[in-house]
Formats: C-alpha cells, sequence, structure tokens
C-alpha cells in the first residue's frame, strides 16, 4: 500500500509543469525583459531570491537578476529574514 501511494505521489510530482527561468548578469536586462514586474536577485542553489535593498541583492556567488513572478512560478520564494 505505501508503495503504491509513493508511485502516485511521484507520478504527480513529475507530471508538474516546469517553468523556464530566464536569468540575466545585470539588472536592467533583466528589467528589460519584464518590464512590469520587480527584478529580484536569485540565489540559484537554494532558489531564495533578495529585493533590491536587501543585504545579499545582486552578492552571493551563484545568482542572477530574475522576474519576480517568473521565480515564483518556478518554485523560488523570497528571503524570510530579510536579508
Amino acid at each position: 500500500m505505501k508503495r503504491a501511494i509513493l508511485a502516485i505521489v511521484a507520478s504527480c510530482f513529475l507530471c508538474a509543469p516546469v517553468f523556464a527561468l530566464d536569468k540575466f548578469d545585470n539588472e536592467a536586462a533583466a528589467q528589460q525583459h519584464c518590464p512590469k514586474d520587480t527584478v529580484v536577485w536569485l540565489n540559484v542553489p537554494t532558489m531564495i531570491w533578495h529585493y533590491k535593498g536587501q543585504r545579499w541583492y545582486g552578492k552571493t556567488k551563484n545568482g542572477a537578476y530574475v522576474c519576480e513572478k517568473e521565480a515564483a512560478a518556478s518554485g523560488a520564494r523570497a528571503t524570510k529574514n530579510g536579508e
């Protein structure tokens, strides 16, 4: 019974839509891509984003500028501690 449930959960997870996430090296390019959205700095390995003015905005080692709505659709989230 447990294996059947795991198989169903795994198959549903694999069927989930995958959203493309365009990443940019600079803020201006990201803003041009999504002029009506907020540009955020995404720490790619952790999938946590930071807003302009926060401590890690543009500063994490493996990050990129992205559009907030695209990041959220890709499963990323905002930092919880505001840094």
